[in-house]
């Protein structure tokens, strides 16, 4: 039985995360574009280059964590030794060197990419620790749930204090405060993530400790088994590839809206206002109105997947998505009610997708310990952790060359109208399309409920076989 106390323990470790993961979506596209002074198009092949390769690590690390052997099991112990530099470089990451452009993209490369392998070597073996807590998918439901709802708090913290914090200890402070758009100050935005990193290392210390490691395999023998057996294993597994194709296609959709959002705010709304005494822009704002509508749908995933099952609702998320963000497209700067409401919507189907995803993964390691005796937990979420790289990938690299490819100048005071018409269609019709792809795969997804249900009675009848 997972305790109350283990259930918010696990919830913080994805809140630490994403804390980070939210900068690097939502602000590091402006960050080098606007502060640390490289092109749109250099950071997007920088985004791209770096998380192709840092995918590639997103595996390895499984395999690694699922062979550790510790006192505090396979996975938590992760949480522990990489907390400290999880922080350390990310304020590198937004920290601007006094170089010159060539300098500073190869700067930009060294600290992105390390700081996607430490991502790497503290994310994947959290993301595995949902596969051993519990061996209950309605448990493995509710705990997702935990994740993604404290994952949105930890967002929805960092919109609501990243801006003041960057203005606060910009050197420009005067001028930001009456500017409508977030400072551009270096120091500013150095101090600022050093602030929220020191958040998220105390973050991980109480994920470590609240939590607790349960569902062994039924063959720790079957631990032995080599690397190119559990990859053989993994690429025969056709629900596994069904869900990567339309959790990638999710991701995208998230990553391409994300990416442009202080664009659209920046050029195409131009709306000069600070909230009284909280210092927050329009944009700040709208990002705060979609986390809090987040955490609204991650609340309802539990209780409405049991229910109506995971993958019709997973679709039914995805199509309404679809169709807000198509909507989006018509709206002119006058219209911020509606901008929000549309915001809200939108959003709290992204919420509720999310949790879905980590969920079905569980699932899938069920499904392959059924099928050939060996638990690759690691391994499994690991691919999820890929999949969740590589849309962001895709969608920050595509995003930068969509606006290098409509005429966006990072230098210009107001962007060309092609520049406006690309931003528009970023954050419209291009998600709305990577939905349709989610939608698509995911009426391949062969593991209905029953059949979930049906493999959770059958591992559990060998797990007591195995110890008479």
């Amino acid at each position: 039985m997972v305790s109350i106390k283990e259930k918010i323990g696990y919830g913080l470790g994805d809140m630490s995360s994403s804390m980070f993961w939210k900068i690097f979506g939502m602000y590091l596209l402006f960050f080098y574009t606007k502060v640390f002074g490289i092109s749109p198009a250099v950071a997007g092949t920088m985004f791209l280059v770096t998380r192709i390769w840092d995918s590639v690590n997103d595996p390895v690390m499984g395999i690694i964590a699922d062979r550790t052997q510790t006192r505090w099991g396979k996975y938590r112990p992760y949480l522990l030794w990489f907390a400290i530099p999880f922080a350390a470089v990310g304020v590198l990451t937004f920290y601007t060197p006094n170089l010159n452009e060539t300098g500073k993209i190869v700067y930009a490369y060294i600290t992105y990419s390390i700081m996607m392998m430490v991502y790497t070597a503290v994310n994947v073996p959290y993301a595995s620790l949902l596969g051993v807590m519990s061996a209950d998918p309605k448990d493995r439901n509710i705990l997702a749930s935990y994740r993604m709802f404290f994952a949105f708090i930890g967002s929805f913290i960092t919109f609501m204090l990243l801006q003041p914090l960057v203005d606060f200890f910009a050197v420009d402070g005067a001028q930001a405060a009456s500017d409508n758009s977030i400072s551009s100050d270096p120091n500013g935005w150095a101090m600022a993530v050093a602030v929220i990193g020191v958040i998220c290392a105390v973050l991980f210390f109480l994920c470590f400790k609240w939590t607790k490691e349960r569902v062994k395999p039924i063959d720790e023998k079957k631990n032995d088994v080599s690397v190119k057996q559990d990859l053989k294993d993994l690429f025969k597994n056709s629900p596994w590839w069904i869900l990567l194709a339309s959790g990638l296609a999710a991701l995208l959709f998230n990553a391409i809206r994300d990416g442009v959002a202080l664009f659209y705010f920046a050029d195409y709304i131009q709306l000069n206002y600070k909230m009284p005494y909280l210092g927050w822009t329009m944009a700040t704002i709208y990002l705060l109105v979609g986390q809090a509508a987040n955490m609204v749908g991650v609340a309802l995933a539990a209780p409405l997947s049991n229910r109506f099952g995971k993958k019709r609702t997973y679709m039914m998320a995805m199509a309404i998505a679809a169709v807000l963000s198509a909507i989006f497209f018509t709206l002119t700067p006058n219209q911020i009610a509606l901008i929000l409401i549309l915001q809200i919507g939108i959003s709290i189907c992204a919420g509720y997708v999310l949790p879905l995803l980590w969920s079905m993964y569980a699932d899938i390691v069920d499904y392959q310990e059924l099928r050939t005796g060996r638990r690759a937990t690691g391994l499994i979420f690991s691919s999820s952790s890929m999949s969740q790289k590589m849309g962001w990938a895709f969608g920050a690299a595509l995003t930068g060359w969509l606006l290098a490819a409509f005429g966006y100048n990072q230098d210009a005071v107001i962007q060309p109208e092609s520049a406006i018409l690309g931003v528009r269609l970023m954050l419209s019709w291009l998600p709305a399309a990577s939905c349709v792809l989610a939608i698509i795969g995911m009426m391949f997804y062969p593991l209905s409920e029953k059949r979930v249900k049906d493999v959770t009675i059958e591992l559990e009848k060998r797990r007591e076989e195995a110890k008479l």
